[in-house]
């Protein structure tokens, strides 16, 4: 047996996590601030992140700029700008958005090169320090080295990322998402579950990505009743813990076939990244009893569940509203299958198998 885990972010996690570990945040004497346009302010965070930098003699720049699924270009910008304030390191707060754009942007700001170049991992100037204080409980980017970003030359989302791109510290606050709306608790919490069971269910898993796996299922088999229902107020820490232990473990396996079904449905319709996933989700479960069904098993053995019962789940919550054309649905399928699907599932990834489990959805 061999097998490696990579997890050089150091996590304080509970509530004041940010307030208590000013020093830890301090990655440098001069910090770019990296968030969106309106969450990391409206729920307390932004404003922990500057008093805590103040506190320690640190000079800091914020930018509350960041769309939701940045693309390459604005992150490029705010490298600049990141670049011209003298920046030596960047601290991200927000949801997956931020804390992916500030992934990008401690690239951009350490290194002068063209969007493309992004996504070849290996630069020049190296990158910039990173401290993640997250804002929702869904894509567990605190933890991870994987940005993902909205390219629209390949009309899709792409990835990229590798040992420079961890952050190198992770407050997490459950706090901070108290302030979140019904949908957005919904779709990110339904994000974290879909990172755990994919890792689960990947070619890559490990033991200890299991053991990570696992646990976090059995967590959120407790939470998805609540979560459905609008009961939020019991399980914003455990949604949180679950986010931040998926991302653990796909720092070390990657996401399958469910994320990658999932990105066009976000890039052409704009269907928040969690709901696509889960619209996704009776075909993958498909998939998988037709190709690995005792992995599949022991999965849904953790999240108590039968796998009717997930699928009926995600049908009765996340609808598939929209109505794609053959066409589209071919398109869909052709760029799913330039991410390899098969190598990280275990289930035929060319285009015409892909197309029939895009047609069994709409």
């Amino acid at each position: 047996m061999r097998f490696s885990f990579e997890m050089p972010a150091g996590v304080r996690f509970g509530r004041g996590a940010v307030r208590e570990n000013a020093d830890l945040l301090a990655l440098g004497r001069r910090a770019f601030v990296v968030a969106g346009r309106r969450s990391g302010r409206v729920c307390g965070a932004l404003a922990d992140v500057e008093a805590a930098l103040t506190a320690e003699g640190v000079a800091f720049e914020t930018s509350e700029s960041v769309t939701n699924n940045p693309n390459v270009r604005e992150c490029r910008a705010l490298g600049e700008k990141a670049r011209a304030f003298g920046a030596d390191f960047i601290v991200g707060v927000g949801g997956g958005s931020p804390l992916d754009a500030a992934k990008a942007v401690a690239v951009f700001a350490a290194n002068d090169i063209p969007e493309e170049r992004l996504f070849q991992y290996g630069y020049a100037g190296g990158v910039l320090p990173i401290a993640a204080v997250p804002t929702t409980s869904g894509t567990g980017s605190e933890v991870t080295p994987w940005s993902i970003m909205t390219d629209d030359t390949a009309q899709t989302k792409r990835s990229f990322g590798g040992p420079l791109t961890f952050p190198r510290v992770a407050l997490l606050d459950p706090g901070y998402t108290e302030s979140l709306p019904y949908d957005v608790t919904l779709h990110t919490g339904m994000d974290a579950f879909q990172h755990c069971f994919e890792s689960f269910l990947s070619m890559r898993a490990t033991p200890v990505t299991d053991a990570l796996n696992l646990y976090a299922l059995g967590l959120f088999g407790e939470c998805m009743e609540p979560l459905a229902r609008g009961e939020h107020a019991g399980i914003r820490d455990m949604l949180m813990l679950i986010s931040m232990l998926g991302g653990m473990a796909i720092a070390q396996t990657g996401t399958t076939l469910m994320h990658a079904m999932g990105y066009p449905l976000t890039y052409f319709h704009g269907i928040p990244h969690g709901r696509a996933n889960s619209i996704v989700l009776p075909a993958y479960l498909d998939a998988l009893e037709a190709h690995r069904p005792k992995r599949l098993a022991q999965a849904l053995s953790a999240l108590g569940l039968t796998k009717a019962a997930l699928s009926g789940y995600a049908r009765q919550h996340f609808p598939a509203e929209i109505h794609p054309s053959e066409a589209e649905l071919r398109l869909y399928a052709r760029q799913t299958a330039k991410k390899n699907p098969e190598a990280t599932t275990g289930v035929p990834g060319d285009p015409e198998s892909l197309f029939a489990l895009y047609r069994s959805l709409f």
